[in-house]
């Protein structure tokens, strides 16, 4: 089976219904590393429940009310062994709630045919709404980078352009560890994909242990961000967009370059021990 355009333009995703606790808001941050230093008080916001404030990671809506790895289903026609997670977006409506239940709702918004040998992406949106109270709450886009699709008869553009990051030197730079276990505590927030803890599973895949999950490095950056330019106040924190460019093992450190403009924030993390570009044209919003 081959990708459909009209299909999959047309594909029905069910309404994903997802109730949370405070303990899944804590066990989020957790994941990303937040508690690391326990005198740091703000940061125990985000992972203590009695703390002044007490809130949830303001990113925590991409790992909520998702439609699971739905590429691997067979009507997909979508070679789901070769997809890449190419870019992630999340524009915040309201600030989340520690606890709640939401309802997902996913749609297909573009898909463009690279050629035959190179690939296809696949653009969705994912809506999160509160169930109680009808408010949205975040609009998450995604690009999924379909390596052995190209071909597929489809159109070949138009193509979501990459946020352009300043030529100065950045303004702040934010080094962040991550946890030699962060892929174990982060996977239960609603991953649990072998690859991020299995070294057999790993080693298959060409990489010399578990690899960090990619929205958890892209957590580990909004975490810097609200560190850097929010104060850690998660209303100011109002949107992110993002390349992925290269996987970071559990343990390493992630250091995240920002160039402020104005209410508008632009990034790039890297990895320090091997110095490699992990997230790039990034872009942010906040107040």
């Amino acid at each position: 089976m081959v990708m459909n355009y009209e299909k999959l333009m047309a594909r029905h995703f069910p309404e994903v219904e997802q109730s949370y606790s405070s303990k899944d808001s804590i066990l989020y941050a957790l994941g990303l590393g937040l508690g690391a230093d326990p005198m740091d008080e703000e940061q125990l916001r985000f992972v203590f429940e009695e703390a002044d404030g007490f809130a949830a990671m303001p990113i925590m809506s991409v790992v909520l009310a998702g439609p699971g790895f739905w590429v691997r289903e067979p009507d997909s026609g979508v070679d789901w062994v070769r997809v890449l997670h190419g870019e992630q977006g999340l524009r915040i409506h309201k600030p989340l709630p520690p606890a709640a239940t939401v309802l997902g709702q996913t749609r297909v918004t573009g898909l463009v045919d690279k050629g035959e040998g190179r690939g296809a992406l696949i653009y969705s949106e994912r809506t999160v709404t509160d169930k109680a109270t009808g408010d949205l709450l975040a609009t998450l886009t995604s690009t999924t980078f379909a390596r052995g699709d190209g071909g597929f008869g489809g159109p070949d553009g138009p193509t979501k352009q990459p946020h352009v990051l300043p030529e100065r030197a950045p303004d702040q730079t934010v080094d962040l560890p991550t946890l030699p276990r962060a892929a174990l505590i982060y996977r239960l927030s609603g991953d649990p994909n072998p690859l991020h803890a299995s070294p057999k599973v790993a080693r298959d895949a060409g990489f010399e242990r578990p690899i960090l999950h990619g929205l958890c490095t892209l957590g580990v950056a909004g975490h810097a961000i609200l560190k850097a330019c929010c104060d850690y106040d998660p209303t100011r924190f109002k949107s992110l967009d993002l390349r992925f460019s290269a996987p970071v093992y559990p343990g390493e450190t992630i250091r995240t370059e920002i160039w402020q403009d104005d209410g508008v924030v632009s990034f790039r993390s890297s990895v320090v021990e091997r110095d490699v570009m992990v997230l790039n044209n990034g872009r942010a919003e906040v107040i």
